[in-house]
């Protein structure tokens, strides 16, 4: 909306412009010139209007009022006066010294160069800087495959704010030192103009695109992205054992099993006496539900979790992880993650092994189930009924054009989910109910009009509201005729990558934050008084493969799915066998196995 306010303040200097200077330039000249103001006083207004009054948002007009926009027109005309000055100023020079002035010359090339280097290193700075404040956790492994993975259903805040934030700085940026550079130039004699273009202003673009290159691989430790395609590794094919080779032995009653993947949920929401982070307990009612069930936790005695191991540390890989024991590595050789029936051909699933013993599964996000590949992998994993966002719209469970969030609120998604898992439990076969929260997710997650808050920051009442509501949805299940039968695994699904609420509680860089994790009445065979298994443990979430199976009274031979231990045997893991930062060494570097095998 801003954008266009400037633009239209464009033409009406331009329009000033074309009785200023009359007979003195062609109409192509003119525009040029209009095409420049169309640039610069947009640009320059909007530049004002962000560093100088603070305003953060130019591309939605939601949250201002119309007084707002008036200002900012006064601001533009003000802008698009001192340039047309500065253009009137220049052109009165140049005509009283335009019998001395030599042949002009035109360094397209070199100006094409400048601009581009200059563009490319200052966009290297700005989105470092800002990935690294909005992405804390962001990995290496995380930006490659995404790359590849669709975008479709991505929640649009972020691309608005990266283009009203590090592109808009490097825009601004790029703009002025192109500017400064070859004004510089002009104050030059004809002699020295050449040399200058042909020299100093592209070393200068060549240096600051090579800083900011420089900076973005240091910041985000680029070089081990090597490793990946360069430093070849075993761990994975020589501990790999391949659930089709591997016999199940499913009670003769299967148990049902509910899984829920909620959204950034980090044990470090605790209050520290628990092993927290906090001074309060954010998450009370999630702490009584591990205090109930079986929670396993790096610590000696309070709560915690699995490491944040390469290839696990978003949403769609932790769901990867968590049902094929695999991490999600990056693809060094061909992509096959982005292409329906091509996600992970190679590996067989927690939904196909379930699928085979004749479970109805359903997958429920109130996001698009696209994004990220989702769709893909649970469609060609185990025929998952997929409710997503599309499917709330097409089947009438929200208008069409509802959209809040990621698509709709947990609220709903409580309320849905009841209702599907009621239906499940009514078709005679065990079922597998799987569920993603969403609230949670950054920036300064989903606030519901019916939470409390109880909390100066935002993202701590939408925290504290989502355990209250996780809580009575799990009490609600409790309470069914089916939960006798049922196991319910519930797992934070990554670290959250809310960093401003980190900063805010001023987290010390030493705590060790782990996500959520319990499960809820597994298989009486899996009980055990050895507590012990719960503590002390160095695992990862492609670990919960096998474990969930073994709380639902699946028996196989051996402890290992994937590259995956069952917790419950008390078996060593990956991690507790080669030490965490030797195993995830080697996880980081490239597998002849994986690629040849899993994303054939």
């Amino acid at each position: 909306m801003f954008v266009l306010v400037g633009i239209i303040v464009s033409i009406l200097i331009s329009a000033i412009s074309f009785f200023v200077f009359p007979k003195k330039r062609s109409l192509g000249q003119h525009i040029y010139n209009f095409m420049g103001n169309a640039f610069l006083i947009p640009l320059f207004s909007i530049a004002v209007w962000k560093y100088l009054f603070g305003y953060e948002h130019f591309l939605s007009a939601d949250g201002y009022h119309t007084t707002e926009f008036i200002g900012f027109f006064f601001l533009a005309l003000l802008v698009g006066m001192l340039l047309l000055g500065i253009q009137f100023f220049c052109h009165k020079n140049q005509s009283a010294q335009s019998d001395n002035i030599e042949p002009k010359y035109h360094p397209i090339g070199h100006k094409a160069g400048f601009i581009l280097l200059t563009f490319l290193g200052l966009l290297c700075i700005f989105m470092t800087i800002w990935g690294k404040s909005e992405f804390s956790e962001l990995t290496v492994d995380q930006l490659l495959i995404n790359i590849f993975l669709p975008a479709s259903g991505a929640n649009t805040a972020d691309f608005v704010k990266a283009f009203e934030g590090p592109l808009f700085h490097t825009i601004f940026s790029t703009t002025i030192l192109y500017l400064l550079t070859f004004s510089i130039r002009g104050k030059l004699t004809a002699t020295h103009k050449n040399i200058f273009t042909k020299n100093f202003s592209i070393l200068l673009a060549v240096a600051i695109f090579i800083g900011g290159l420089s900076y973005g691989i240091y910041r985000y430790s680029l070089f081990d992205l090597a490793k990946a395609y360069f430093e070849e590794s075993t761990i994975i094919d020589d501990h790999y054992i391949d659930p089709q080779d591997v016999e199940f032995q499913f009670p003769e009653k299967k148990r049902n099993l509910i899984h829920i993947y909620l959204e950034s949920m980090e044990n470090s929401y605790m209050s520290k006496d628990l092993g927290g982070f906090m001074d309060k307990n954010l998450i009370p009612e999630l702490t009584q539900l591990a205090a109930e069930g079986y929670s396993f936790s790096h610590d000696s005695q309070n709560f915690g979790g699995p490491q944040a191991a390469v290839g696990t540390t978003w949403s769609v890989a932790s769901m990867v992880n968590m049902s094929t024991g695999l991490p999600m590595k990056a693809p060094t050789e061909r992509n096959a993650y982005g292409s329906k029936g091509n996600f992970l051909p190679g590996a067989y699933s927690l939904g196909e092994i379930l699928a085979e013993q004749g479970y109805e599964q359903t997958l429920m996000f109130g996001a698009d189930a696209d994004f990220g590949g989702l769709t893909y992998y649970f469609e060609s994993h185990g025929d998952f009924k997929i409710m997503d966002y599309k499917y709330a719209k097409e089947s009438g469970l929200i208008p069409p054009d509802y959209a809040v969030w990621w698509g709709y609120e947990d609220d709903k998604l409580f309320e849905f989910a009841k209702d599907e898992i009621t239906r499940l439990s009514h078709t005679g076969k065990p079922f597998n109910f799987v569920m993603e929260t969403a609230d949670t997710h950054r920036p300064d997650g989903y606030l519901s009009k019916y939470a409390p808050t109880p909390y100066e920051n935002q993202y701590a009442n939408v925290i504290a509201y989502s355990s209250s509501e996780v809580y009575k949805f799990v009490r609600w299940i409790q309470e069914q005729p089916f939960y006798e039968n049922t196991t319910v695994v519930i797992t934070g699904d990554h670290l959250s990558m809310e960093t401003k609420f980190f900063e805010f509680y001023q987290f010390d860089k030493d705590y060790h934050r782990s996500h959520y994790n319990v499960i809820l009445n597994p298989d009486p065979s899996v009980e055990t008084s050895d507590r012990n298994i719960l503590f002390n443990r160095q695992y990862a979430n492609f670990d919960f493969f096998p474990t969930i199976l073994s709380s639902m009274g699946v028996k196989f031979e051996g402890n290992r799915l994937g590259i995956g231990t069952d917790l419950f045997s008390g078996a060593k893991t990956l991690f507790e066998e080669y030490g965490f930062e030797e195993a995830n060494s080697e996880l980081e570097k490239k597998s002849v196995f994986y690629n040849q095998h899993i994303l054939k």
